[in-house]
């Protein structure tokens, strides 16, 4: 065969696809519609690497603080910030006070000009939040005026809440704190460096497997749609002269020519996705459509290997069927599947993760070519075993009703094509059931307790600007939804003014607020408490050493650079009490002296720092927020801090989110590809439909024939995938160095969660079912 006789065979299965008539276009059509789908979706994730890292290039251009530790003179290009973020109703709001202290001040990315005091910049998502209804609360925070908003430069995502306002006054805060900082530019050229972990680097690498191994044999089934009716019209080609080659020949051109088209519409569903994804927000992850660039590399590899998959599909797909003039010899009982070389791809996958089991973190950095070799093969297993196992177990069904019978007969008649349907499902759920698994079991190692008390209470406030701390606890105790305030003054005492030898916590309340951080016996106001064995003593015997009737002891001012006479003295009463420490609410062991504020100088008060902890009554709608502008109200740099039992390490939340969001695209993927699959068998059983209703069956028996077809190989479907997904998720536990533990519960619901797109698609497909089954279907032109 020459190289033209071959060109000129793939273009007559070209002319095929688009110039066979109306079924050449609906054939063309599904298998574009398919294959779009997929591209579309494999375009959107090779577009994500590009979108996190300009993200991360955004975030770091805004960065107004420096891991340098240097301290910023003032001069005509220094600006203070003050960092004055919020949250509203769980979603953060990024806020900063902004002072120029010169004409040359670096202005924020995204922002124009400085707002003055009383205005701000925001983001276009903040603007629209405070302007609507549900915003109402937040606005009372937020009250300056707003008069413009922040550019594209100057945000990570299109829903990012986020706004700048004026201020002045910001220096008395004092500088190079928590709270306020000073800069000469914004962006941090020297970032800290982060060590690697590899079992994070793990799971990213398994979560980009397993949520693009379902759209690849998605795409592969896709090539395939209207695969009988194919056939058919190859029996007519050789009819008329054609062998063999030359009909694999044209099917692999009709294919290329849907897969082409595929391409075409794809793009276009990426565009239409791109424009989508920047006006929604998934999981508080928000993008730009400007971010989803895909790398031009990526989407070439994309665009080469579609067409290229697409004929070698269809090639093979074609070896095991005979075209003869008379017809096809699929219709005819197949010959029985093979298992053994089925069995071979599962076990190479294991064979490649085998030598990483134990490897923990010690190990270091995990082989990424023999972990994505290995997840690779053992998810392709799922489609190399699931034909076998349809047509062996649907080869022992027997008797039953009409409607059993039916679907038995049809899928003992086409095993290949209900397992193909099925294929995309299964392995998206074997892949979900093994990174639930490897995420429940490292779970641990990143989730750690705070030892906050959160029934003592549950948001935490710093009063330190000066603020009178009772004043403070008061307004807060009159704010709706607060049933209690404990307020505590907290500093250190030492044995000098300055450079102290020995230094002891000092904790300022009252007697109830006192007996929460430790075990006291009577207290009345004017009482002083010795609490040896503290965890923030400069050592065990710090507090007996300091704890003599009438010595002098010094109040840390707690500023560098402050002057001796700023160290406010306090004389040790001849009355000194004991005490023991006790786990105080956050979680530490406080001791130290316990001060009664009868007790105290009114000149110390100012040396200290404030705490606020606050028990609220959770029933009372927007408590949380209430609480936040209160506490706005009293210190605009305020932050309350939410009381959690315990904490998630970013990163390992931020991979789980990602997996969410992916593994919700790739569900909403499965469920177009098994409706559009369903609905091209459909239509190829059109005229048999047809033909059964008109000679007397029921529709209802029809119907309930065509949920058995489904039914049948989802549930063998799900089992192979329970499977397979419980043992790669084994594996993958083993490699990290985990013990083996099924969190059956996440196990089952991700298997009801596949049953569940199955049963929608099913549901979906019951009207064109219905319409198939009138007599016109039996017309023929």
């Amino acid at each position: 065969m020459s190289v033209r006789q071959g060109a000129r065979d793939l273009g007559m299965g070209v002319r095929f696809a688009f110039a066979g008539g109306r079924e050449g276009w609906v054939r063309a059509l599904l298998t574009a519609v398919g294959v779009g789908l997929g591209v579309a979706l494999l375009l959107l994730t090779t577009a994500l690497p590009n979108a996190l890292s300009v993200r991360d290039d955004r975030e770091a251009a805004r960065a107004d603080f420096t891991y340098s530790g240097k301290t910023v003179p003032k001069a005509d290009n220094t600006l203070l910030v003050g960092r004055s973020g919020t949250t509203f109703r769980e979603k953060d709001v990024r806020g900063r006070d902004l002072e120029p202290e010169g004409a040359r001040a670096p202005l924020p990315p995204g922002v124009g000009k400085f707002p003055g005091v009383g205005e701000m910049v925001v983001s276009p998502a903040l603007k629209e939040l405070l302007g609507s209804d549900s915003g109402k609360l937040l606005r009372q925070r937020l009250p300056d005026r707003i008069v413009g908003t922040i550019g594209e430069s100057g945000l990570i995502g299109s829903a990012e809440l986020a706004f700048y306002r004026g201020a002045e006054g910001l220096a008395e805060r004092g500088v190079n704190n928590a709270r306020v900082t000073r800069i000469d530019r914004f962006g941090d050229e020297n970032p800290a460096q982060q060590d690697t972990d590899p079992v994070l680097l793990l799971l990213i690498l398994v979560v980009f497997v397993v949520l693009l191994m379902p759209v690849a044999v998605f795409i592969a089934a896709a090539v395939r749609f209207g695969g009988e009716r194919r056939d058919r019209r190859l029996a007519a080609l050789r009819l008329v002269g054609a062998d063999g080659r030359t009909t694999r020949r044209i099917a692999a051109g009709e294919a290329c020519a849907g897969s082409v088209l595929g391409l075409v519409l794809g793009a276009g569903f990426f565009l239409i996705g791109r424009q989508v994804a920047g006006s929604v927000e998934v999981y508080d992850i928000s993008v730009f459509p400007s971010y989803l660039n895909p790398s031009p590399a990526l989407a070439l590899l994309v665009g080469l290997a579609v067409p290229a998959a697409a004929v070698l599909v269809t090639l093979l797909a074609l070896r095991g069927v005979v075209i003869e003039p008379l017809g096809v010899v699929r219709t005819a009982k197949p010959p029985r599947r093979r298992l053994w070389w089925r069995l071979l791809v599962p076990l190479a996958g294991l064979a490649m993760l085998y030598p990483m089991v134990g490897q923990g973190r010690e190990g270091g950095v995990f082989n990424e070519y023999l972990v994505t070799g290995g997840v690779i093969l053992l998810l392709i297993g799922v489609t190399a075993l699931l034909p076998w196992i349809v047509e062996a177990v649907v080869a022992r069904l027997g008797g039953g009703g009409v409607a059993w019978q039916l679907a038995v007969r049809r899928l003992q008649l086409s095993s290949g094509a209900a397992a193909r349907m099925v294929n995309g499902i299964a392995v998206a759920v074997a892949g979900a059931i093994a990174l639930q698994m490897l995420f429940a079991g490292v779970d641990s190692d990143y989730t750690k307790e705070t030892g906050y008390d959160v029934d003592l209470a549950q948001m935490q406030m710093t009063v330190d600007d000066g603020t009178p701390l009772g004043r403070a606890a008061e307004k807060l105790r009159r704010t709706e939804g607060v049933r209690h305030v404990y307020a505590y003054s907290e500093g250190y005492l030492g044995d000098r003014k300055k450079d102290a030898d020995t230094t002891t916590q000092v904790t300022v309340a009252d007697c109830a607020s006192l007996r929460e951080v430790a075990t006291l016996p009577s207290c009345r106001p004017g009482d002083a408490f010795a609490v040896p064995g503290g965890e923030y003593n400069s050592g065990d015997d710090s507090v007996t050493t300091l704890a003599k009737p009438g010595r002098t002891l010094f109040i840390d001012p707690g500023c560098q650079g402050c002057a001796d006479s700023a160290a406010t003295p306090w004389v040790v009463p001849s009355d000194l009490k004991r005490g023991k420490p006790r786990i105080d609410p956050t979680g530490a062991e406080r001791g130290g002296f316990l001060i009664t504020p009868e007790a105290l100088p009114a000149a110390a008060a100012a040396a200290m720092a404030g705490q606020l902890y606050l028990n609220l009554d959770e029933s009372v709608p927007d408590v949380r927020d209430l609480v936040r502008n209160e506490a706005a109200r009293i210190d605009p740099l305020s932050e309350p801090m939410v009381w959690q039992s315990a904490k998630q390490a970013d990163k390992f939340t931020a991979i789980r989110t990602g997996l969410f969001v992916g593994a919700a695209c790739v569900l909403a993927l499965i469920g177009a590809s098994l409706l559009v699959s369903q609905l091209e068998q459909l239509r190829e059983r059109k005229k048999l439909l047809s033909a059964l209703v008109a000679f007397g069956t029921r529709r209802r028996t029809l119907s309930l024939s065509v949920l058995w077809q489904t039914a049948i190989p989802i549930a063998l479907g799900l089992a192979l995938a329970l499977v397979v997904g419980v043992t790669l998720g084994a594996v993958l536990l083993r490699m990290t160095g985990t013990a083996v533990r099924v969190d059956w519960p996440s196990v089952l619901a991700m298997t009801g969660v596949g049953a569940g797109v199955v049963l929608v698609v099913t549901l979906l497909s019951l009207p064109p079912l219905i319409r198939l089954m009138r007599p016109d279907g039996l017309r023929t032109e």
